[in-house]
C-alpha cells in the first residue's frame, strides 16, 4: 500500500519532534485495549531507543498497565542493539524496574549490530530475537544454519528464549523446529492484520 509509511521513515521523525514517548504511550494503551480479552497470549511492543533512555520510561508504561488492568506478566518490552550503546545506567535502571514488575525484555534484530554479545553478558533478557536475515537462508546457506544453531545454543545456556524473524517457508520452519527455536514469526503463519480480523482467528476452532 503506497499509502504506509515505513518505521524508519517515521521513527526518526517523531523522535526528532519529540514526540516519541507520546506515540510510545498511545501505542501501548492501544495495544492493551485491543489484546486484554485475548486469553493469557503475551503482547509485544517495540520501544525506540529514546523511551528507554529515559528516566521515567519504566513508570509511565507501568502506571499505564496499571491503568488498564493489563498484567504486565502478558507484556514483552522489544529494544534493539542502539539502546544499549555507551552502556548508560537509566537504561540499566529502566530494564531492572520492568523486569521486577514482571514485564519480559526482549533483545530485538539480534546479530545486526557489532557487540551483541557483550550486551548479552551486561543485560539480562528474557527473549533473543534472531534477525531475518540470518533466518532468510537457513535452508539454503550453511553459513546461516551455523549462525542460527550456534546463536541458539548460546541463548539456552543463558536462560533465554529464543524468537525467529521472517519465516516464510516450511523448509525453513523444520529447519529451526529442530535446532531448538521455541517461537516464530513470519508470513507462514500470517500477514499483519486488524484486532479484529485476529480476534475473530483466535476464537475459529483450530485449523
Amino acid at each position: 500500500d503506497a499509502s504506509l509509511v515505513s518505521p524508519t521513515q517515521f521513527i526518526p521523525l517523531a523522535e526528532g519532534a519529540g514526540l516519541i514517548a507520546r506515540i510510545g504511550d498511545l501505542v501501548l494503551r492501544r495495544a492493551c485495549l485491543d489484546t486484554r480479552d485475548w486469553g493469557r497470549l503475551t503482547v509485544a511492543i517495540n520501544v525506540s531507543p529514546m523511551q528507554i533512555q529515559s528516566e521515567g520510561f519504566a513508570a509511565g508504561m507501568l502506571a499505564i498497565l496499571a491503568e488498564l488492568d493489563f498484567p504486565p506478566a502478558r507484556l514483552v518490552v522489544e529494544i534493539t542493539e542502539s539502546a544499549l550503546l555507551g552502556d548508560d545506567p537509566v537504561v540499566h535502571r529502566q530494564i531492572a524496574a520492568l523486569r521486577a514488575a514482571g514485564i519480559a525484555i526482549a533483545l530485538d534484530d539480534f546479530g545486526t549490530g557489532f557487540a551483541s554479545l557483550s550486551y548479552l553478558r551486561r543485560f539480562r533478557f528474557d527473549e533473543l530475537k534472531i534477525d531475518k536475515s540470518f533466518t532468510e537462508g537457513v535452508d539454503s546457506s550453511t553459513d546461516a544454519a551455523a549462525i542460527v544453531e550456534a546463536t541458539v545454543s548460546m541463548a539456552l545456556a543463558l536462560g533465554m528464549k529464543v524468537v525467529a524473524e521472517g519465516v516464510e517457508r516450511v523448509e525453513q520452519h523444520r529447519f529451526l523446529v529442530s535446532a531448538g527455536v521455541h517461537y516464530m514469526q513470519g508470513y507462514l503463519f500470517g500477514r499483519p492484520q486488524r484486532a479484529v480480523e485476529i480476534a475473530a482467528r483466535l476464537a475459529a476452532p483450530p485449523a
